[in-house]
């Protein structure tokens, strides 16, 4: 398989949908798609109406058809919601998941990438957080039925995954082992998950998977040695990914320092040593400042396969962003506005966040002021051990009340706000509340977001992906 040049981020809740992977790999690069949340995604999708179809059909290509109908019956809504119509429940994920959820994450999964995939052959991958444990293992299961190229991870020390990968092509059972505060260090605490009773005959079918390359992403060659050493199977690339990239960030290392704007402070302990990370006898890709003419050349030149993509390709046409809001993000950059916070608080995870400053999103004062806490996504949900040895789940974004009472300090809520909620609203799965009110966006994007007017062509308001590939490639 041919390394691809430049690879699409992995971008927020259905930033990086199928049809923006797609466009990507139909030019001989690596689309990507993100992996966070799509089982909200499909059955919201589905609750909409599916108007387009393709959400059907791609369940239709599903080799197993009985979870799909189970799927269908409780969420597809022929005429679509009404307005201010609340869509239904999706279950949080738990140490023990039900089944019908294990089914409807891996199978959401198929189908995005599977429609990625559809029409041409391109390499596609799908990018997950470590973050975000407990859908993993069903996540990739179902990207892997799809023929998923790549794993890309990201937002934590991976060791498990490149294991779980060669196990699940294989339809064997697989643990992950979560994380938990207040766990004994040898008490392991893990989501269990088994193709073969989860969708019970699907082995049979389809045979064996082709495991797809995994590629962590990184911030120091240190971290690059230790997924080497302790990877539970092989790591076949790294991303290199740098402070001013978009999403969340690589804490600094060393005390956190904070600039008169409330910003984390990088140093020189934060510069990757990139004659270190040639010698993991690796390919990689750098991240973070390369979308612009001459980045490619650049990363290239210091030794790198190419380059990793995120904030441009997240303004385009193809891209999850709700058209409207999308729009207004662009107007506000080409009018010389649209600055990039990066928040050390906002994110529930503790992982400094970037945010662009957009009215009428999160990041507004008054608009963040006037949002009641609700946490009923919970995909960034803490596992904690109470006092009675029981796995309570924990956010610092949830209702502080609920928050203190299962052990936290209201200082962490401070700032926090629902990334889960508020990145679902970016991509037009806006949920409206009682009285009206309706889960305001939040755009993440990296420093270099005032370069998005150059893949604007004369005459044009927006920009496609070919128009980025044009300007990468060019």
């Amino acid at each position: 398989m041919k390394l691809p040049e430049i690879i699409q981020g992995g971008m927020g809740v259905g930033v990086s949908n199928w049809q923006l992977a797609s466009a990507v790999s139909k030019r001989g690069q690596l689309g990507v798609v993100s992996g966070t949340a799509l089982e909200h995604v499909l059955a919201s999708r589905l609750m909409d109406g599916d108007f387009s179809g393709m959400m059907r059909e791609a369940l239709g290509a599903f080799p197993l058809q009985e979870p799909v109908a189970k799927i269908l019956k409780r969420y597809f809504n022929p005429s679509g919601r009404k307005p201010g119509e609340p869509y239904k429940a999706i279950p949080n994920f738990s140490v023990r998941p039900p089944a019908f959820l294990q089914q409807l994450t891996a199978i959401a999964n198929f189908v995005e990438v599977y429609l990625a995939k559809l029409g041409h052959e391109g390499v596609v991958g799908i990018n997950r957080l470590e973050k975000i444990q407990m859908p993993t293992p069903a996540s990739l299961y179902g990207a892997l039925l799809a023929g998923v190229d790549y794993v890309i991870m990201g937002a934590g020390i991976p060791t498990q995954v490149a294991g779980m990968l060669d196990k699940l092509a294989r339809h064997e059972p697989v643990k992950y082992r979560l994380d938990v505060v207040g766990a004994d260090r040898d008490e392991e605490v893990a989501i269990e998950f088994d193709p073969r009773k989860i969708f019970p005959g699907l082995a049979e079918m389809v045979g064996t998977l082709r495991r797809p390359k995994f590629l962590p992403i990184i911030s120091s060659a240190v971290l690059g040695t230790a997924l080497i050493r302790k990877s539970e199977g092989s790591v076949d690339g790294f991303i290199i990914e740098t402070p001013i990239a978009g999403g969340h960030n690589a804490p600094p290392r060393g005390r956190m320092q904070l600039t008169e704007a409330g910003e984390p402070i990088y140093g020189e302990k934060d510069v990757v040593n990139l004659e270190q990370v040639a010698a993991l006898e690796r390919p990689f890709w750098l991240a973070g400042g390369y979308g612009r003419p001459g980045g490619l050349k650049l990363a290239q030149e210091q030794g790198a396969v190419g380059i990793q993509v995120g904030t441009a390709f997240s303004l385009c046409e193809e891209s999850g962003i709700e058209a409207g809001l999308n729009e207004t993000i662009l107007a506000e950059v080409v009018g010389g506005n649209g600055h990039v916070h990066t928040s050390p608080m906002m994110s529930p995870t503790g992982f400094p966040f970037k945010v662009a400053q957009i009215p009428g999103s999160v990041s507004d004062p008054a608009v963040y002021a006037a949002r009641e806490r609700v946490c009923d996504v919970g995909l960034l949900r803490t596992l904690v051990k109470n006092e009675s040895g029981e796995i309570e789940y924990r956010c610092a974004s949830e209702p502080v009340l609920d928050f203190l009472r299962k052990g936290g300090a209201e200082e962490q809520t401070e700032g926090r706000t629902c990334l889960c909620n508020n990145l679902l609203s970016t991509i037009g799965i806006s949920k409206p509340r009682k009285g009206g009110y309706v889960e305001p966006p939040v755009i993440t994007s990296g420093d270099d977001l005032h370069l998005a007017p150059m893949f604007i062509k004369p005459g044009q308001k927006t920009y496609t992906a070919a128009d980025v590939l044009d300007v990468l490639l060019g």
